[in-house]
């Protein structure tokens, strides 16, 4: 047994070293110990969400999926802003096959997210909003720094969030919470994101909240990988379909 799972983290390291980039928007490193893949959003400044940035994350979460990922680091290359969301220019005078490729690709990235077979963690080392918070919602921890801000705030702006995504803000802090949370738009700063449960635990650094999120990886380094994920497809299961 420990043979078979040495050479699977084995074929896991090489076929992800066949993709690992230094791309323009998101960059893929991985942990050849542990056989982690640490996900960098780098479009300045803020991270925006256009259909390029959509894009290169959907095809790195395909890239993930295919080679068997043990686990995901989802986090900023900007140490201001995780992500301000879906980029205002794409909802500006939008061009109708554009927007519609760009919602399309949103949906999709939820769905391989929060369905991942592996383990996720956003580290969370800025402002998270909007689609940004979107991001965080579809891991399964969330590690934030301090002095930032989380939250789905779309009504500020005139618009709704879609129910999938209202039902994974209720799973996450409850119903009662998330009503107040997304009828006043509502960005919750690092310490009362931890106290409702929004986030997981506070780091000092993004040094401190990467070693944080390998720590939680590790918890499931004995726990068979198809056990698991079958388990985590029957929690989340609904609420994909529900997209």
């Amino acid at each position: 047994m420990a043979l078979r799972t040495a050479r699977n983290l084995a074929y896991c390291l090489n076929s992800i070293r066949n993709y690992s980039t230094n791309g323009p928007l998101v960059n893929v490193t991985v942990n050849e110990k542990s056989g982690f893949a640490t996900v960098t959003l780098q479009n300045p400044p803020v991270n925006s969400m256009n259909l390029e940035l959509l894009t290169e994350i959907s095809h790195t979460l395909q890239q993930l999926e295919k080679n068997k990922c043990r686990g995901l680091i989802l986090t900023s290359a900007s140490n201001k802003v995780f992500s301000a969301g879906i980029d205002i220019f794409e909802l500006h005078k939008p061009n109708s096959d554009r927007i519609s490729q760009t919602w399309s690709f949103v949906q999709e990235i939820w769905i391989r997210l929060y369905g991942s077979a592996y383990p996720t963690v956003a580290v969370i080392n800025g402002h998270a909003t909007a689609g940004g918070c979107l991001l965080t919602l579809a891991s399964e921890y969330r590690i934030m720094l301090n002095k930032f801000t989380i939250g789905l705030n779309e009504t500020q702006v005139g618009l709704t969030p879609p129910t999938w995504l209202i039902d994974a803000m209720k799973n996450t802090i409850g119903g009662k919470q998330t009503e107040f949370a997304l009828t006043a738009g509502t960005l919750f700063e690092t310490e009362e994101a931890l106290k409702i449960g929004l986030v997981d635990e506070v780091a000092q650094s993004k040094h401190d909240a990467i070693e944080k999120a390998e720590k939680f990886l590790n918890k499931f380094k004995r726990i068979p990988p198809h056990a698991r994920s079958i388990t985590k497809a029957k929690l989340r299961g609904a609420n994909i379909q529900a997209v």
